[in-house]
């Protein structure tokens, strides 16, 4: 029973010395042992004031890719319309990916994605 009392009283006093979340890991990899795969990508919504010009473009975006595929941060890198920016940063919210993986654990990952904004024929 003393034991017993120890280890939680140790339990305890670990969780009150220990900052919140220090035990999770908040690391953002850039290189990884396995690529994060789409599984679903949604295209942008093209707006209409440039699709009617027959304005094309591209954004670059860098997003984070969490441990379980979702996509938790956007931010536009570069563009060639600033029309086109909030359509590809609302696109990639829903994107879905396969998580990426370093030594066959997956991790959160930066990568940069190119959204085409392109007038079909």
């Amino acid at each position: 029973m003393r034991r017993l009392f120890f280890s939680f009283a140790l339990f305890a006093f670990s969780m009150l010395v220990v900052p919140q979340g220090a035990w999770a890991d908040d690391t953002i990899y850039s290189k990884v042992d396995e690529s994060p795969v789409p599984i679903k990508t949604p295209p942008p919504r093209y707006p209409l004031s440039l699709k009617l010009q027959k304005i094309e473009g591209l954004v670059a975006v860098a997003i984070v890719i969490d441990e379980k595929g979702n996509v938790i941060n956007g931010t536009v890198v570069k563009s060639t319309h600033k029309d086109f920016e909030e359509p590809a940063l609302e696109a990639v919210k829903g994107w879905k990916f396969r998580p990426a993986k370093k030594e066959g654990v997956a991790v959160k990952v930066r990568v940069t994605a190119p959204l085409r904004f392109k007038v079909e024929d």
